[in-house]
Formats: structure tokens, C-alpha cells, sequence
């Protein structure tokens, strides 16, 4: 089978673009588009991330004792149900939703993300992550956030300040400093300098009011 083909195939059924899995996947879209084109092969690391973010599974097949490696397109991942919680108990959520019940939350909406077992919506607030390019998270936009997930330079992530604030942006690590960097040019990037908590890494999100 065709890897670069079950590949192609699997990003266009989920919409996404190749520098939109190409910045899923840590990786330069010149990459991903060779090995689409089967001009180039990525190496297992590489290959395991993409598999991941697109529902792909290897399925090792043993043949008279020889084994070989097949790539397998599974069904897309159905939808998940996940609370829209407000900002003032998204901390609390984070940490254990053995506290709240499905009544606390009125609103569930769906993802085909894995957002773990205590994902959660919030509601963007504010225009600071408003941007003319891709990714763009204007405010009412909803965001899936997914707690417990490590830090990863680019990423996005719902953060807690030392001041007790709850913000939204990217986050950028540089020269072993840590900083939040808004997506509007209006806003200025903020350099972490105390103890901050990760509420969680931002998955998926909804434009709303289309």
C-alpha cells in the first residue's frame, strides 16, 4: 500500500492543510509533501506522530513467519462529548472532573480529539489571539483544551500566572527564557519569570456565530 497516498488521503478527509499537519507534527511541510509524493522517507518518530494526529494504525502482519508492517487507514475517531466550563473553574476542572458532575456543565460539545478523560471547552475571550493567518482564535471562538499535556515550544496552552490570572497564548521557549506570545501584533509578548501553572494544551477548536 501506498504510505504516502494513506497519508494524502487522511489529511484531506479531516480538512487539514500541510502546513496545518506539518505544525501538528513538528515538521517542515516540504517534508510532508514528499513523502505524500513518495519522493522521500520519514523516519519512525516522524512517522508514529503523523500516524497519531490522523487515525492512521500500523498493523504488524506475521506471514509464514516473515513479518512485515502495513499501513492501515482505521475510521475516523468518533465524536467525544466534552463540558463547556467556564474560565473561573477551568483550574479546578483540570485537575480532577471527579468534582463536578454532568449537570455542572450545560453545554457538551463534540470533538474527534483526544482530549483525556478531564478535557473541557472555554469560550476565547478578548482579541489578543485574533490573527489574519492560520491559526487564528477570534474572540467567542471555543478551544478544547486537554490538562496533564507537556510543554512543548509553538504549542498553545491555557496557562495560570503567579499573579493568579488565566491567560491563553502560545508558548515560546527561547535561549532558556519562557514566554507567551499573543498572535495580535497589538499585544505585547509576556516573558514568564515566576511559577505558572499549565492548565492544559489546546487541541481543537469551533468558530462560533457562522
Amino acid at each position: 500500500m501506498d504510505i504516502g497516498k494513506v497519508i494524502r488521503d487522511a489529511r484531506k478527509a479531516k480538512g487539514w492543510t500541510l502546513d496545518e499537519l506539518s505544525h501538528r507534527v513538528e515538521t517542515d511541510s516540504g517534508n510532508l509533501s514528499r513523502l505524500e509524493r513518495g519522493k522521500q522517507f520519514a523516519s519512525k518518530e516522524l512517522l508514529g506522530r503523523i500516524m497519531k494526529v490522523l487515525g492512521i494504525e500500523l498493523a504488524k502482519i506475521q506471514d509464514a513467519g516473515m513479518s512485515n508492517v502495513q499501513m492501515a487507514l482505521q475510521p475516523n475517531r468518533g465524536p467525544k462529548e466534552y463540558p463547556l466550563v467556564s474560565w473561573v473553574i477551568a483550574g479546578e476542572w483540570a485537575e480532577s472532573c471527579d468534582n463536578f458532575h454532568p449537570g455542572d456543565a450545560e453545554t457538551w460539545l463534540p470533538s474527534t480529539e483526544n482530549a483525556g478523560d478531564n478535557g473541557f471547552w472555554l469560550d476565547v475571550r478578548g482579541d489578543s489571539m485574533t490573527s489574519s493567518g492560520n491559526p487564528n482564535f477570534p474572540e467567542g471562538s471555543r478551544i478544547l483544551v486537554m490538562p496533564e499535556a507537556d510543554l512543548i515550544s509553538g504549542k498553545y496552552y491555557v496557562i495560570k500566572l503567579e499573579s493568579g490570572e488565566s491567560t491563553f497564548k502560545q508558548y515560546i521557549e527561547d535561549a532558556g527564557n519562557k514566554y507567551l506570545r499573543p498572535l495580535n501584533s497589538n499585544y505585547r509578548t509576556i516573558q514568564i519569570e515566576g511559577p505558572f501553572r499549565v492548565i492544559g494544551r489546546v487541541v481543537d477548536t469551533k468558530m462560533t456565530g457562522l
